[in-house]
């Protein structure tokens, strides 16, 4: 997707094609997997890097910044839409000779510019394929470390060596903002992954996703690709097919039953303060997970950029490669917009998110 949000038809028709015969995707991807067994026999999956949380808090400088290291080998664009089967797919973009390397500023249009090979987050297709009812907004999706899916997990443990191989790359990194959902049960399958969870002051967040939500479903109105590209790339977040993530407790339903009847920021605010609120009960309770797991505060990254995004790499276990200075240099707070609510939204956040947004220390009331 262009700053202008535009979908071209080539993608779309391949896209359609992937997403009516799944099968034929996992099936490339599991035969791929037997060609390349030699090569990935050698692949080791050593504390794997996990980006997730809401979006729009950050979770993309994180994700480029990260993908800068010469150790990190993470999705990129060019990898949609047969994500399932990365090599084959890599082959055929190498000859197909479609990729323009021009940078043009993402459908989000946030001053973030991307080429074919930039990092992105498509890791959530492989979950929905083995897991198809995630996205279902009356199903809890969280995963624990008692989740178990055989298929899934040796299928997803190719995938991640293949990601390496494809790329040169020692550790794994991913950016999933559901994946926030899954903590535990990735921890299961990966007890030394580290985990990065980007958070926002809950005003500027809540003003953030709805300023996103506005654009694409815009777009999405004008043009239907768009909507098809957003459900065929595993992203709900925004735009016509909007869905909450279920985290238990009816909380999606309620979410859902806010932005039907017009409480945009409402809806935001409680979904905001469900997914964090169950980030910061499992850290309470699992000390481990706590361990594994940094919060990267959206203020402290634009604030000072060079001392967070140090503390980041010392986090997951990286040497700095130059990249705080970089960090440094081209990170800062966005100046294209300012919330601009109702004295009835604000408190409407502020009675949703209050309890939450304590525990990642956050105060409210100058607001």
């Amino acid at each position: 997707m262009s700053g202008t949000i535009e979908i071209d038809g080539w993608n779309d028709r391949v896209g359609a094609f992937v997403e009516r015969h799944p099968g034929l995707a996992t099936w490339l991807g599991n035969m791929e997997t037997r060609l390349m067994a030699d090569d990935l026999a050698t692949v080791a999956i050593d504390r794997p890097i996990y980006v997730a949380g809401v979006a729009r808090a950050g979770s993309t400088i994180l994700l480029e910044l990260l993908a800068r290291h010469s150790a990190t080998a993470s999705h990129r664009y060019r990898d949609f839409p047969l994500v399932l089967a990365p090599a084959a797919w890599s082959w055929f973009v190498d000859r197909a000779g479609r990729a323009d390397g021009t940078a043009q500023e993402r459908a989000h249009k946030d001053r973030i510019k991307v080429t074919p090979e930039s990092p992105e987050a498509f890791e959530e297709l492989v979950w929905m394929r083995f897991f198809p009812h995630l996205h279902d907004a009356d199903r809890d999706a969280v995963l624990d470390a008692a989740a178990q899916n055989p298929a899934f997990e040796a299928f997803y443990r190719d995938h991640i060596r293949k990601i390496l191989h494809l790329r040169g790359g020692q550790r794994y990194l991913a950016k999933g903002n559901y994946n926030a959902t899954r903590l535990r049960y990735l921890r299961s399958l990966f007890p030394d992954a580290r985990f990065l969870i980007p958070v926002r002051h809950p005003v500027w967040h809540v003003a953030s996703l709805m300023k996103q939500h506005r654009l694409f479903a815009d777009a999405g109105g004008d043009d239907p690709r768009i909507a098809r590209h957003l459900r065929r790339s595993g992203h709900f977040e925004f735009g016509p097919g909007r869905r909450a993530i279920n985290v238990g407790e009816g909380t999606a339903a309620e979410i859902h039953a806010l932005w039907q009847t017009g409480a945009e920021a409402e809806g935001w605010a409680l979904y905001w303060a469900s997914v964090y609120g169950l980030v910061a009960n499992q850290l309470d309770q699992d000390a481990a997970l706590n361990a594994a797991t940094g919060i990267v505060r959206y203020e402290d990254l634009c604030d000072a950029p060079e001392a967070t995004f140090g503390a980041v790499l010392e986090h997951v276990g990286l040497p700095a490669e130059g990249l705080p200075a970089l960090a440094r240099e081209t990170v800062s707070a966005p100046d294209y917009y300012q919330p601009d609510f109702t004295e009835a939204e604000l408190a409407a956040i502020h009675r949703r998110v209050a309890g939450v947004a304590a525990r990642y220390g956050y105060r409210l009331e100058s607001d």
